[in-house]
């Protein structure tokens, strides 16, 4: 059973650097085929998809995002981190890693059960 984890700072200030880990346990996130995920929930608001890097350490990211975010990962610790530059409030919301389904990377996702497997998601607020 794979399961994923994450962790970080629950409160950021504006204009600085949000920083969350994602611990994957009972699977490797260089198994060939999967794609890992960080997506976000704003209060009141859908899930939003952040970027995904691949078993193969390839990044894509949303449009929305890819000014602003990173996804970088560390094999020997099987995890995979997000960096989100110059946060604002807007930024505020449930952050939840995840890994897509057999290859298939939801961008546009309704619900995590888009998602082979997500964690139970951290919250974030960014505030001064």
């Amino acid at each position: 059973q794979v399961q994923l984890q994450e962790s970080g700072p629950g409160l950021v200030k504006p204009s600085q650097t949000l920083s969350l880990t994602c611990t994957v346990s009972g699977g490797s996130i260089t198994t060939n085929k999967y794609y890992w995920s960080w997506v976000r929930q704003p209060p009141g608001k859908g899930l939003e998809w952040i970027g995904y890097i691949g078993y193969g350490g390839d990044t894509y990211y949303s449009p929305f995002f890819s000014s602003r975010a990173s996804i970088s990962r560390d094999t020997s610790k099987n995890q995979f981190t997000l960096q989100l530059s110059s946060v604002t409030p807007e930024d505020t919301g449930v952050y939840y890693c995840a890994r897509d389904r057999d290859g298939i990377v939801t961008v546009t996702p309704t619900s995590l059960n888009d998602y082979d497997y997500w964690g139970q998601g951290t919250q974030v607020t960014v505030s001064s």
